[in-house]
């Protein structure tokens, strides 16, 4: 038999994404590589990436529950991989702080039927999804210059397979396997300074699930323990604020940006 669509229960991507277990940390990990894509220009490889995601997920009522998580992503040196504190941007000759992506939280609700091609081994669920709001740094004139465009907009492409045996397996809360694919067009970030040139990043990254914080890539490991501690655990429920993004996290600490610090800023665990 091909695939076929089955609109399968939220449950099912509960166990998929983090765990049906609300006390366990979910960790998914992801490796690619970040592009310039501008008109009339070839293609520029800019930064590869190593990220991470720290989930939980908390039943609330029946077939629904509060997904919570903490996201990291590290941009590096596309020849050594060697994270990269201080850029120099080719266009403007400029060389600016490198914002790593530190997303606390990142949050949603799950609920109701989630579409997937269903077939004997493998399940696929797949997501497109094209977030567009008020960019939140126009308002300021000082942040302004860094992304001046009015709307933030941007695409990410989703496709997450796993074990069709797992899924409809009642006794194991998450998926033993989980393959990754993920690719976003994106605006310029405001860290590089790039103002209104004409152009996109391309991001391609694929990724997979892991057995807990010791099966992490070892530079993700390392800057957990030793800089960013908080995110070795998903919040513990949750949160009432709106989430993290690139954008917020640049408008937060621009100053410690113009400073030349490095990050991401340091994290401490919550008590």
């Amino acid at each position: 038999m091909g695939a076929q669509i089955q609109e399968l229960d939220a449950s099912h991507w509960v166990k998929t994404r983090s765990s049906l277990d609300p006390t366990e940390s979910s960790f998914l990990v992801w490796t690619g590589k970040i592009y310039a894509f501008i008109p009339g220009e070839k293609r520029t490889l800019l930064f590869k990436m190593v990220g991470m995601s720290v989930s939980r997920c908390i039943p609330t009522e029946e077939d629904s529950w509060d997904f919570t998580s903490r996201e990291l992503t590290y941009y590096l040196n596309p020849e050594t991989q060697e994270v990269l504190h201080k850029w120099d941007n080719p266009w403007t000759r400029e060389t600016v702080p490198v914002m790593h992506v530190a997303n606390n939280p990142v949050q949603g609700h799950f609920k109701g039927k989630f579409p997937a091609q269903v077939d004997d081994d493998s399940t696929t669920f797949v997501f497109d999804i094209f977030p567009t709001y008020p960019n939140p740094i126009v308002e300021n004139s000082k942040l302004a210059k860094y992304s001046p465009q009015s709307t933030y907009q941007a695409a990410e492409l989703f496709k997450i397979t796993v074990p069709t045996a797992d899924l409809f397996n009642s006794e194991l809360p998450s998926v033993s396997q989980l393959r990754l694919s993920w690719d976003r067009i994106g605006q310029w970030l405001p860290w590089m300074k790039m103002g209104d040139r004409p152009g996109y990043l391309i991001y391609s990254a694929y990724g997979s699930k892991v057995n807990g914080f010791n099966e992490l890539p070892q530079l993700l490991q390392d800057e957990i323990n030793n800089r960013v501690p908080l995110y070795r655990n998903a919040p513990p429920s949750f949160l009432d604020v709106e989430d993290m993004t690139s954008w917020l996290y640049f408008q937060q600490n621009f100053d410690a940006y113009l400073a030349g610090e490095r990050f991401p800023l340091p994290a401490a665990e919550e008590n």
